[in-house]
C-alpha cells in the first residue's frame, strides 16, 4: 500500500464507514493522519490489474483498481508486546465474494510470519457476520466480547475480539 493508492483506500474505508458496521470512525482521516501508525511491511492492496491499461509500466498501473486493502498497526511499544499487531481489512462492496478478503488476509499472514509477529487480532461488531466468517476461514479465533465497549451514531455496540496465533512463530 503506498500514496498512490490512497485516494483508491481512503474510499473503499469511507465506504465501510457509510455501511456502519465496519469501525467506530464515522469520517475519514487524511492519507497522512491514515498512515502515520500504519506498518508499512504489513499493509496491502489488491488491486484488479486489468482496468484500462495498454503496458505494464509502473506509471500506466497508476490506473489500476483497488478492490481492498490490510493493514497492521503495533498494538504497544512495549518489548513484550513486539509479535502482536492489530489489523484492519475492507474490501470495495464490488469486490466482495470474490476472494479479495482471503487474498489480502493472506498476504498479512505471511509478511507477518516473515516478520516474527506470533499474533494478529482485531475487533468486529457482531452484526459483521460476513467479517467473521472470513476471519473464521483465515484460521481466526474469537477469544472474547467486549460488551457496550463503545458508542456509535449513539448506540452502545459490542466488539468481537479475534485473533490468529501463529503456528510457525513462537
Amino acid at each position: 500500500m503506498t500514496a498512490r493508492h490512497g485516494a483508491q483506500v481512503l474510499d473503499i474505508y469511507r465506504l465501510g464507514i457509510d455501511e456502519g458496521q465496519a469501525t467506530f470512525e464515522t469520517a475519514v482521516p487524511t492519507w497522512e493522519h491514515f498512515v502515520a501508525a500504519k506498518l508499512p511491511a504489513h499493509s496491502h492492496v489488491a488491486v484488479d490489474t486489468d482496468t484500462d491499461t495498454d503496458s505494464d509500466t509502473d506509471s500506466d498501473r497508476d490506473g489500476d483498481r483497488v478492490l481492498g486493502w490490510v493493514a497492521a498497526t503495533a498494538v504497544s511499544d512495549r518489548c513484550a508486546y513486539a509479535g502482536v499487531v492489530e489489523h484492519s481489512v475492507y474490501v470495495h462492496p464490488e469486490a466482495r465474494g470474490r476472494g479479495v478478503g482471503s487474498a489480502l488476509l493472506a498476504a498479512l499472514i505471511a509478511s507477518t510470519e516473515a516478520a516474527g509477529i506470533w499474533t494478529i487480532q482485531s475487533g468486529v461488531f457482531p452484526e459483521n457476520t460476513a467479517s467473521l466468517a472470513l476471519h473464521a476461514r483465515a484460521g481466526f479465533r474469537v477469544i472474547g466480547i467486549r460488551e457496550r465497549i463503545g458508542r456509535h451514531h449513539g448506540v452502545w455496540r459490542d466488539v468481537v475480539l479475534i485473533e490468529r496465533r501463529s503456528p510457525v512463530v513462537s
